[in-house]
């Protein structure tokens, strides 16, 4: 209870970070499902009034994936854009101009309908995935860099809590009692908006980062200042000695562009384990999962209007076991989170190929798939869902971070896109063993992570920059670091 008044004020800026942050990522992954029936009537009802004449359901199809996918490639533009613009602009700023996109994209959205214009939902699918492109982007750094070492983990799991958070509220309230019955589906991708608007009326009222201040704007007394909010009374003097160290190892470094930072030596290992923990968490089947779900809850005879509300139980499991990893991964450390994450899911994920494969022998074998979905749901947010984003933000240093976002931003949207496209083919044709794929690239990962990832648990930016020097460098060459690279280089995330 101490430490929630004492933090009081970190707490709260968390809250306002997440709620304009990862959770409208979440929301708008589970909430553009449900009324996908109802646009696709709209499209052909508003193309019949223009033209006199219905359009072909194939076309329709197409019109109707190209919404959903459009998603992606505001996403991926807004990704790109984010590393440059808040490197020049400061998060705070572009955090709140991101609102104002947001803001636009529910307007269209809301409208669409009044207006007979099903290319407003394109539109505004567009300014979403711009929007969302950015807050994911800046939230993750942000919400690493305004936290004490002691509760770094915790908070950085909580964008996990909040993307998951996102997730649960499409899904209760796409439900057909709530917004998503055919009358109010605009008001249901306009709800969206709501986020925005907190965050843009109260995200003002908080302080930039304190290593920004410090570091970027050479402002100690405005650092302290931010410390004193979001930390409360105390003594901070190793926390900001932490911070004097990074800048004054930044003063001497060279910063680099995006393509510069993947040819960089003292930095080869920092991407390995990115592109790792970043590519697992697009293939470790949890897509695979929730697609399967409704095909196993067929098969285990429940009532048809029951399934949304047995899914929503999952979307349910997955959002209390991030909560939970929060409040795991400061004292069990990141990397047994990941390898003992990846580890369970790879065992889940046998079993049940074996269960989905015996399923029309055995009645009661769909009974164990139901059991295995919500355990594989379970282990992925208490691992993997919440480890993964706190190991993006502390492997980096604040000079190279908005451009190792840049990377993980292209490969989360592009992962996004390529998975959407190829995952119905692999369905198709492997049926339940296109788990076995998924279990492949778990275990590679475990033992990946297991081998060559130093726990970054309680350790300050250039303890853990040491660590990877050992990998980076070899055991000989451990003082080397980021510092021997010449001076009066200016930052940029261009590609």
């Amino acid at each position: 209870f101490a430490l929630q008044v004492q933090f009081r004020g970190l707490f709260q800026m968390i809250l306002v970070l997440g709620i304009g942050g990862s959770f409208p990522y979440g929301f708008h992954i589970s909430v553009i499902n449900y009324p996908s029936v109802h646009i696709r009537k709209f499209i052909n009802e508003t193309w019949i009034e223009r033209h006199g004449s219905p359009l072909h359901p194939e076309t329709i199809m197409l019109l109707w994936s190209f919404i959903v996918s459009v998603y992606g490639i505001g996403g991926f533009l807004g990704s790109i854009c984010c590393g440059y613009l808040t490197t020049k602009y400061r998060k705070k700023k572009c955090q709140m101009c991101t609102n104002l996109i947001m803001l636009v994209a529910a307007l269209f959205m809301a409208f669409s309908k009044t207006a007979k214009s099903f290319e407003m939902i394109l539109v505004g699918r567009f300014l979403y995935g711009i929007g969302t492109g950015f807050s994911l982007n800046i939230h993750p750094q942000y919400v690493g860099e305004i936290s004490p070492k002691k509760l770094r983990g915790f908070t950085n799991s909580t964008v996990a809590v909040f993307l998951t958070l996102g997730k649960l509220t499409g899904q209760v309230i796409g439900l057909r009692e709530i917004l998503g019955s055919e009358a109010l589906w605009p008001w249901l991708l306009a709800s969206s908006g709501l986020s925005a608007l907190v965050q843009l009326v109260t995200l003002p009222f908080f302080p930039d980062s304190p290593s920004y201040l410090l570091i970027q704007k050479g402002n100690e007394e405005a650092c302290r200042k931010a410390i004193r909010k979001l930390w409360g009374e105390g003594d901070h003097q190793a926390e900001i000695d932490d911070i004097m160290k990074e800048k004054i190892t930044m003063t001497s470094t060279k910063t680099l562009r995006v393509l510069e930072v993947i040819k960089e030596r003292s930095l080869r290992w920092q991407l390995y384990i990115l592109m790792t923990v970043m590519t697992t968490l697009q293939l470790c089947g949890i897509n695979a999962i929730y697609f399967y779900s409704f095909e196993v809850f067929h098969t285990a005879k429940f009532e048809e209007y029951l399934i949304p509300y047995v899914s929503l139980g999952v979307g349910l499991c997955e959002c209390l076991s991030s909560i939970l990893c929060s409040t795991l991964i400061d004292r069990f450390g990141r990397k047994v989170l990941l390898w003992g994450g990846y580890t369970l899911m790879c065992s889940v994920l046998a079993l049940l190929t074996m269960t989905l494969s015996l399923q029309h022998q055995f009645f009661w074998m769909h009974y164990f798939s139901v059991i295995l979905i919500f355990l594989f749901v379970v282990f992925y947010g208490i691992g993997p869902s919440g480890a993964t984003i706190s190991i993006m933000v502390e492997i980096f240093s604040q000079s190279f971070r908005p451009s190792a976002f840049l990377i993980v931003g292209c490969i989360n949207w592009m992962g996004l896109f390529v998975l959407g496209m190829i995952f119905p083919l692999i369905v198709d044709n492997l049926g339940p063993f296109c788990f076995l794929i998924f279990l492949g690239i778990l275990a590679l990962s475990a033992i990946f992570i297991y081998l060559y990832l130093p726990e970054t648990k309680g350790k300050s930016i250039m303890e853990i920059k040491a660590e990877f020097n050992k990998l980076n460098f070899g055991k000989k060459e451990t003082s080397v670091t980021e510092n021997s690279f010449p001076k009066e280089q200016l930052f940029c995330t261009k590609l």
